[in-house]
């Protein structure tokens, strides 16, 4: 079989590199033609760990290629993948706007069978949609209505693991309505992930609406958790008990699990916060109420502020003079992605509160700063005290606390000694609890995670400071000088 991907972003580069990497002709789709030039060269838009390398290799065995040619592209495919972007609507609700546009463009353009596959999340009753539209172009054409089949194989990938996921999953959802094509749209669906189920079957066959739900249902589920364990830090911070010893404890429960109960400072990305409004649009569209999953949201919503309601509570309303250092920006390690991350949520506020701030990302500087940039279009002059700094010890030079927002590995186990000669004043606020309370107050460090006591934080005083622009291009004696005169 051959394969045809019809959009060129995330899901669509990782499923036809992973495709190629099984073997299968691949053609990818995209209506940009600068993203397709791109990659014919061989250059990648996105970061993704071992995406470009798997994209080379099968590049130069022949396995994969580009193209902005519609006619061409799905003449190839057997397979029809559609994997373009769902944003959300005002409301909440996914825009299919995207997804009907590639059906109709199935249509116009078919010849004789292809099997589509929604690849995109999308809500329930979208492959009835599909159906509509290629249903529509094929009988302005006068051809058969039988030339295709619609199927549901949504995505489970990780950013920052999706190579592994597509590679070694742990299922693999396919929905399959009953009708004149139904054997052999399970055979070619079987042909297609036979490597994966050669020692055991990870298919999970189902019909084509319970398969679009399933998607929503995992991803409501995964951020109710966090949600979950986020309220559960809060309270421990006001009880005096440490969030990280109740995460063992309930998660040696076989009945929970492990996964996903670590506290912190919100999700976010391209998943999590999309899926959890569409499902709830979803609901209300047809008289029902989602209340656990508007619940998970708006904790969300929440926590994404708790750093910056902390540093409030200790430096006061107005944080003029104030140089705050932000640890990671993309909404998780290894990625570049900036949808949704708390840090434009943190970021945005200190400013408007008058901070200065100095950030760094190994990997997301030129994104984050094109996310910012839409983020305070009312008021672009916030940007001027905002800084990308060239590394993470850069963003330190006098500042008056330290915002640790991603996990990156890099952050783990840093100079602590050097973090505390660098700073205005050492005091961390550790959003994903990275960091040892003990260790730091050896060290004379200020320190207040996620539900991990916060005691410490009391050894600093926060007097008010003259607001000065002098932190962002202060020399090292001119630090010296602020840290003799705090």
């Amino acid at each position: 079989m051959r394969i045809t991907v019809i959009g060129s972003g995330y899901v669509g580069l990782v499923t036809g590199a992973c495709l190629s990497d099984l073997g299968f002709k691949v053609v990818c789709l995209d209506k940009d033609e600068e993203k397709v030039r791109a990659l014919q060269e061989g250059d990648v838009p996105i970061y993704e760990p071992g995406l470009k390398e798997v994209l080379a290799r099968n590049r130069a065995d022949g396995r994969i290629r580009f193209t902005t040619d519609a006619c061409e592209a799905i003449e190839h495919g057997d397979i029809l993948f559609i994997a373009v972007g769902t944003p959300p609507s005002e409301d909440g609700s996914a825009d299919l706007a995207h997804v009907l546009s590639v059906a109709s463009m199935i249509g116009r353009h078919l010849k004789g069978f292809k099997l589509v596959v929604n690849k995109s999340t999308v809500p329930v009753g979208t492959a009835d949609r599909v159906r509509s539209a290629i249903s529509h172009e094929l009988s302005h054409r006068g051809m058969s209505l039988d030339l295709y089949d619609v199927v549901s194989n949504p995505e489970f990938l990780k950013e920052g693991a999706a190579i592994d996921d597509f590679m070694r999953p742990d299922r693999i959802v396919v929905g399959i309505d009953d009708g004149v094509n139904l054997a052999k749209s399970q055979r070619m669906m079987g042909d297609l992930y036979a490597s994966f189920n050669r020692h055991h079957s990870r298919t999970v066959w189902m019909d084509v609406r319970s398969a679009e739900l399933t998607k929503y249902a995992a991803n409501a589920m995964l951020a109710t958790r966090i949600s979950f364990m986020n309220e559960i830090a809060n309270l421990a911070d006001v009880l005096g008990a440490d969030v990280d010893h109740i995460r063992r404890g309930i998660g040696a429960d076989t009945r929970i699990g492990h996964s996903f109960l670590y506290a912190g400072c919100g999700y976010g990305g391209s998943c999590f916060p999309k899926d959890t409004q569409a499902l709830v649009s979803t609901a209300k569209a047809h008289g029902q109420s989602m209340r656990l999953v508007s619940a998970t949201e708006q904790v969300n919503e929440q926590q994404k502020l708790l750093l910056v309601d902390r540093l409030v509570q200790r430096m006061g309303p107005d944080l003029s003079g104030r140089k705050i250092a932000i640890w990671g920006l993309s909404f998780k390690p290894n990625t570049d992605d900036m949808r949704e991350a708390t840090s434009r949520v943190v970021i945005r506020h200190l400013l408007e509160r008058g901070a200065m701030v100095s950030a760094y990302d190994p990997v997301a500087g030129s994104e984050a700063m094109a996310a910012l940039q839409i983020d305070c279009q009312a008021d672009p002059g916030l940007l001027d005290r905002f800084d990308l700094a060239a590394d993470d010890m850069q963003a330190l030079q006098g500042a008056d606390a330290l915002m640790v927002l991603t996990e990156w590995k890099i952050f783990h186990n840093p100079d602590f000694q050097l973090m505390k000669d660098l700073m205005r004043r050492p005091f961390i606020l550790d959003g994903r609890n990275l960091y040892n309370p003990e260790a730091l107050s050896e060290l004379g460090m200020a320190y207040q995670g996620v539900g991990r006591r916060n005691d410490l934080v009391q050894l600093l005083s926060f007097e008010p400071i003259p607001s000065t622009d002098a932190f962002f291009q202060s020399s090292q004696v001119e630090k010296q000088k602020l840290n003799a005169n705090a």
